[in-house]
């Protein structure tokens, strides 16, 4: 018996699909990282694709409600290193949004990493699947300063293209500037980034650095998903992708993240385990 995504077929067990579900679901509940599920999965991305659905179903059955997409592997080095040449994806949650400069409790995640993004808000549908940027641009309602917190379920960070893809695409949860921009005349490739800790800047890099532009990236992910049966549509919030090298969370402080022309965001880390162990 084999897999199936968007209603295809894939060579990987369904049993292997669901073996690698449960490991990653265990290691979110437990806080306890897994082994990577390459070992189930093999490099075969519709099967790591299949996993991410389980997971997708069982957030939804349990009240959680979709809001939108993420972008991941955009920057052509992180491509070569997972030996990929294009981008993936994965779902955003209602409960993974926090707001600037909102705390964010650490004991949440397992490993996270920050990387700052834009945000795109759709005010209309991308459904087709040869959406180009023309059809981004117009479905734009507004774009936001963002920092992705991403996290992985694998043990040490130990990923290939399978495993992040299985793991929701590494992600954590999204903390949203509240400043919105319209991209009428707006150049997002040309957009500096920096992202900085405690006034120390820990990461730099531009629009260019996702896919050439996010306008770019976001028209690949709309096709993308319009080919597997789950369409973007008007309120989506999209993360389109790291603007520069993610950074390790090693504890309390805060990031904040100034691209050009869309002002600032901060990520609050505060520690709840830490406090607990002081009082």
């Amino acid at each position: 018996m084999s897999a199936a995504i968007g209603g295809e077929p894939v060579s990987v067990p369904a049993t292997a699909v669901r073996d690698a579900d449960e490991r990653l679901r265990t290691a979110a509940a437990t806080g306890a990282p897994c082994a990577p599920v390459r070992d189930l999965l093999g490099d075969d991305q519709d099967a790591a694709y299949a996993v991410q659905s389980l997971g997708v179903a069982r957030r939804l059955a349990a009240g959680r409600r979709l809001i939108g997409r993420k972008i991941g592997l955009t920057a052509p080095a992180v491509q070569a290193q997972f030996g990929v040449f294009s981008p993936d994806y994965g779902a955003l949650f209602d409960d993974m949004v926090a707001a600037d400069r909102e705390p964010l409790d650490l004991a949440r995640f397992l490993q996270p990493r920050v990387e700052a993004e834009v945000a795109f808000v759709l005010g209309g549908d991308l459904a087709c699947p040869t959406a180009n940027v023309a059809d981004v641009l117009r479905a734009t309602e507004f774009v936001l300063p963002a920092i992705e917190v991403v996290d992985s379920r694998i043990a040490g960070w130990d990923i290939r293209i399978a495993d992040t893809i299985a793991d929701n695409a590494s992600s954590g949860a999204i903390v949203l500037g509240t400043t919105p921009r319209s991209l009428d005349g707006f150049d997002l490739a040309a957009a500096g980034m920096s992202l900085d800790l405690a006034g120390e800047v820990v990461s730099t890099g531009s629009g260019a650095a996702c896919l050439g532009s996010p306008v770019t990236a976001v028209a690949w992910l709309a096709r993308a998903v319009a080919r597997h049966g789950s369409p973007l549509r008007a309120g989506d919030i999209i993360l389109s992708g790291a603007l520069g090298p993610m950074v390790a969370v090693t504890g309390p402080g805060v990031f904040r993240a100034r691209i050009d022309g869309l002002g600032e965001v901060r990520a609050a880390f505060t520690d709840s385990r830490a406090e607990g162990a002081a009082a």
